[in-house]
């Protein structure tokens, strides 16, 4: 009996895998040609693009897509953890079906943000005040905006590697060129005396610390809470604004990930999943900066946004905390994650496959390499090649997952989708664990 045909080096595997995915895929193909001639890229959001060419959804139920073709997929991406409800989660939709039925333009407070605003002052103990936007990013800038008029120094210290949003990124080790025109200083992620030493040398310019205690875009790379610690004892010393970028890690814990860390920063920039899948975003923290905000005092500082408020995304966000993801959910979805990421690298160590499985709780990314990770530096090891061979070999086996390797889960989620996703896994880690140390 012949044995079956294998490929023998790296970019040989992708070819074949590109080839397979490429004939699955006509009718996404042709629409994503159709779609470059009035987007660049054939996309309004280059996060969700990569090649040849990202398929296109059309249904969703649960945690499963369909596509173009009448492909299905589990969803293990859970829209870089907006999607932790799922597709059309029951109360939620209902939730929006009714706040329809009054009206959804209103111009004017209305009963849903205040009520929306007492939860998360109840749910997240940093935060005293909160305000609304309408994404993470908005979130982001609001927080560094509040610290750079409150302490009027103009700088503000990031990690390299990190994401705060489109217009403070600095993925890659250098500040994007579409970033906002902000001073930054660049410290090293998880490095406790390198970003030590730059804070007390840049003290008198520093506005705020910026850090995603989890990195998402990052990497899924935790914060060690010496690292973090030093960071909020630095940041009073010196007069220093200390922003937790929670737009994903607040899914972490009911109180959010600053909760866990016994950490009390000063701002907290929240987004994803808070708005039940529709757009949301919200900036809070204590008394004594949110205050500035008030429209009753004299020198108050200005936020504005038409759809700050919007009864859709007030009215989802109040059903998903009070009645689908309550604590003992929480707490739940993230010991699941837990129990799959130590799954998965179990899966690698026993093959000797070249993975790296990080993250914490929910949050999980797959890393094609051997090399340790502390920060985004190390990803580097994972090669372009190799990323996209693991991506797409996963996608064929029925698993939605980022190119770059990235998931979060949802509360749909089953522990059948998890030992499928443990299956396909761990065939890929067989079958191309040799390929992969190639690169």
């Amino acid at each position: 009996m012949n044995e079956p045909t294998r490929n023998f080096t790296l970019q040989d595997a992708i070819s074949d895998v590109e080839k397979r995915y490429v004939a699955a895929n006509p009718k996404s193909e042709a629409h994503y040609q159709a779609a470059t001639k009035n987007m660049p890229g054939a996309n309004t959001r280059t996060t969700i693009y990569h090649d040849p060419f990202p398929v296109v959804l059309v249904k969703g139920h649960g945690a499963k897509l369909t596509d173009l073709d009448e492909n299905e997929y589990v969803d293990f991406l859970g829209e870089y953890t907006a999607g932790l409800y799922g597709h059309s989660e029951p109360t939620i939709k209902k939730a929006i079906q009714d706040a329809l039925s009054g009206g959804f333009v209103l111009g004017g407070p209305n009963t849903y943000d205040a009520q929306l605003a007492q939860l998360m002052v109840e749910r997240f103990p940093a935060v005293e005040l909160v305000r609304f936007c309408n994404s993470g990013t908005e979130a982001n800038m609001m927080n560094i905006s509040i610290a750079r008029a409150v302490t009027k120094r103009p700088a503000v210290m990031a990690f390299n590697g990190s994401y705060h949003g489109g217009l403070f990124s600095f993925a890659g080790g250098a500040p994007s060129p579409m970033n906002a025109p902000i001073e930054t200083v660049i410290a090293e992620f998880n490095d406790v005396e390198n970003s030590r030493q730059l804070i007390r040398q840049h003290a008198n310019s520093l506005a705020a610390i910026i850090i995603e205690p989890v990195m998402g875009g990052g990497g899924c790379i935790p914060a060690s809470d010496e690292f973090l610690h030093m960071l909020r004892d630095e940041s009073e010393k010196h007069g220093i604004v200390f922003i937790f970028d929670e737009v994903m890690t607040s899914r972490l814990s009911p109180g959010g990930l600053h909760e866990l860390v016994a950490i009390k920063p000063d701002l907290v920039s929240f987004g994803k999943y808070l708005g039940g899948g529709v757009t949301f975003g919200a900036f809070g923290g204590s008394t004594e900066l949110m205050a500035r905000l008030d429209p009753r005092q004299p020198d108050a500082l200005v936020h504005s946004g038409t759809y700050n408020n919007n009864v859709l995304t007030m009215a989802a966000g109040i059903a998903g905390l009070t009645k689908v993801f309550t604590p003992d959910v929480v707490n739940k979805l993230n010991q699941s994650g837990d129990e799959l990421r130590t799954r998965l690298q179990g899966i690698a160590d026993q093959h000797d496959a070249p993975f790296r499985v990080m993250g914490r709780g929910s949050m999980i990314c797959i890393h094609p390499q051997r090399e340790p990770i502390t920060n985004p530096a190390h990803t580097n090891a994972s090669s372009s090649s190799a990323r996209k061979l693991f991506h797409l070999e996963m996608h064929m086996r029925g698993c939605y997952i980022a190119r770059r390797g990235f998931m979060s889960l949802s509360l749909p989620l089953t522990s059948a989708d998890h030992d499928a996703f443990a299956n396909a896994f761990e065939s890929v880690a067989i079958e191309y664990g040799e390929v992969l140390g190639q690169q």
